[in-house]
Formats: structure tokens, C-alpha cells, sequence
């Protein structure tokens, strides 16, 4: 079992949800699993499944041991770019999906890390699964992280939390950026109308924050690098498009006409630097632009 605590920030927030913000991978069903069970408490007693901290409380969770899911391992080629005891880092290819989903119930990245992994995997959610740490889209390539157990996956999850966790994408944004660099700060939420978007929404958002520098110009086009200061989904092509230069390729928050030899937005995870969270030691990793990136930067300096 692992023990986790966590501080209560807002106020009218019910616990159930404060967990599944605080917690990657942990589910709203699986913080009110938690909560049922009693394995949450406030001040020694266990928090009711509606309850609302006070901005400033201190919740204990106590993680029960996992139980195996239904998930097939599947023997699916991984690009492994580090990997220990407690943490893997794959380079992610365009069009795998991390997680099983409906459309979507196998073939994914996790039903890989199981096959590669063996035991050695988190249950963060209640469930023996690798711990993904945070998520990047289908058609977005790159690094991302999984815990192997989950006193790492805890470690990270904070590091998240704290911005310690530093992820840079690079992409090709529409247009020319008239600065060398900016920062975005908006918040983000769902959609109001279409539930499979995200939009910028100031009144209940999120707080999202997104760094960008310009690598190169070509016509028409601003090849650009990004630095997430917060991860919310679609962050970057949400935020490049609310300041008039959406993602090249991006069919949701751009021209709706697919590019032709480009499967979804040009987008690329291209580093990633953490805490060890056994040694504390900083862990910086790179991988290189994938060749369809690379076609799309020649095609584009014209």
C-alpha cells in the first residue's frame, strides 16, 4: 500500500473530484471508490464522497494493493528511450493511443507497456496497470512516461503538480508568429457545445499556461517550440489556436481540410525532464523529429 496526501486548493470542490485532478491516472469512479472504501480521511476521520475540503485541509489517501484488469498484454513494438525500476519512457508514434477506450479496446500504448512490463506496474487507479503519467494525443508523437510501482507514480504525480516535470513539444503553427516568443495563459475547460473539444472558458477553466519560442520561419508557417507550465488535454492546440495560429494538420481547432501526408496536427513531444523519484537525480531525455516532421519542414521551405 502507498500513502499519498494532498491540499485542498478551492473552495467548493468535492473530494472525489480533487482526487482525480491531483492524482494522474486515478479516475473520478476510482476516487470514489477510494472514498467509499474509507481510504480517504480529513483531520483522522474518512471523507464523506460529497465532502468539500476547506482550501488549506490536508487529506491522507491510503492506496489499496491492485487488482489485475481485463486488458490484454500485446506484443507491440515499443522505442524505449529509458527505462529503470521504477520508470519507462517510450517515444510514442503517431496513431497509437495510450489507453484502451470505446473505438479503441486494444492495440493501445498500455496494452504494450503490459506485455513489456510484466509485474512490474502501478495501480494507481485500483487496477494493475502501468501508471501513465500524463497523456499525449493519438496523432501527437513523442515522449511520455509510465511508473512502474506506485510510490514512482506518486512521486511524478507531484512533480506534476509542481511544475518540476518539464515537457517541450515542438510543432508547426499556421501563419507567422509577429514576436520571437510569448506565453499563453488562459484557462481551459470542455467545450460548452461540442464535449469531445476544449476551448478557452475564463469563468471555469482550468489554469493552463504554455511557452513558446520560434525555432523558424518559412511562408506561411512558424516552426515553433513549446513548453508546457501546465498539462491540460489539448494545451497547445488549444492555445497556438486562440492567438490565431493553429497547429498545421489540426482538422479540430483549424482548417477542417487534412493535410495531405499528415495523419492529425504537427506535433511532436520532444523532451522531457524529471526527478528520479527513487535517487532525486534529474533525468533529462531527447528524441529526434520523426522523419514525417522532417518531411513536412522541407515541404514548407519553399
Amino acid at each position: 500500500m502507498e500513502t499519498l496526501r494532498l491540499t485542498a486548493e478551492r473552495k467548493e470542490e468535492r473530494a472525489d473530484a480533487l482526487l482525480a485532478r491531483l492524482v494522474p491516472g486515478l479516475t473520478r469512479s476510482g476516487a470514489q471508490k477510494l472514498l467509499e472504501r474509507g481510504a480517504v480521511t480529513l483531520n483522522g476521520k474518512p471523507m464523506r464522497k460529497n465532502g468539500r475540503p476547506a482550501p488549506g485541509e490536508v487529506l491522507e489517501v491510503v492506496f489499496p494493493d491492485p487488482e489485475p484488469i481485463d486488458v490484454v498484454p500485446q506484443d507491440i513494438p515499443l522505442d524505449v528511450i529509458y527505462e529503470d525500476g521504477d520508470v519507462i519512457v517510450v517515444n510514442k508514434p503517431v496513431g497509437l493511443v495510450v489507453h484502451p477506450a470505446p473505438g479503441h479496446p486494444d492495440g493501445t500504448l498500455v496494452n504494450a507497456l503490459l506485455y513489456h512490463c510484466g509485474n512490474s506496474l502501478s495501480g494507481i487507479n485500483g487496477e494493475l496497470r502501468p501508471g501513465i503519467v500524463h497523456r499525449i494525443d493519438r496523432d501527437t508523437s513523442g515522449l511520455i512516461i509510465a511508473a512502474k510501482n506506485d510510490r514512482a507514480h506518486l512521486a511524478l504525480a507531484a512533480q506534476l503538480q509542481d511544475h518540476s516535470l518539464a515537457r517541450t513539444y515542438e510543432a508547426v503553427a499556421v501563419g507567422g508568429l509577429k514576436e520571437d516568443g510569448g506565453t499563453v495563459s488562459a484557462p481551459i475547460g470542455r467545450h460548452p457545445v461540442d464535449r469531445k473539444k476544449m476551448a478557452i472558458d475564463r469563468k471555469n477553466g482550468r489554469e493552463a499556461i504554455t511557452h513558446w519560442t520560434v525555432l523558424a520561419r518559412y511562408p506561411g508557417y512558424t516552426h515553433v517550440e513549446c513548453r508546457l507550465e501546465t498539462g491540460r488535454t489539448h494545451q497547445i492546440r488549444v492555445h497556438l489556436s486562440s492567438i490565431g495560429h493553429p497547429l498545421l494538420g489540426d482538422t479540430v481547432y483549424g482548417a477542417k481540410k487534412p493535410v495531405p501526408g499528415l495523419a492529425g496536427q504537427c506535433l511532436h513531444a520532444r523532451r522531457l525532464r524529471f526527478l528520479h523519484p527513487a535517487t532525486g537525480e534529474p533525468v533529462e531525455l531527447e528524441c529526434p523529429l520523426p522523419d514525417w516532421f522532417r518531411d513536412i519542414l522541407r515541404k514548407i521551405d519553399r
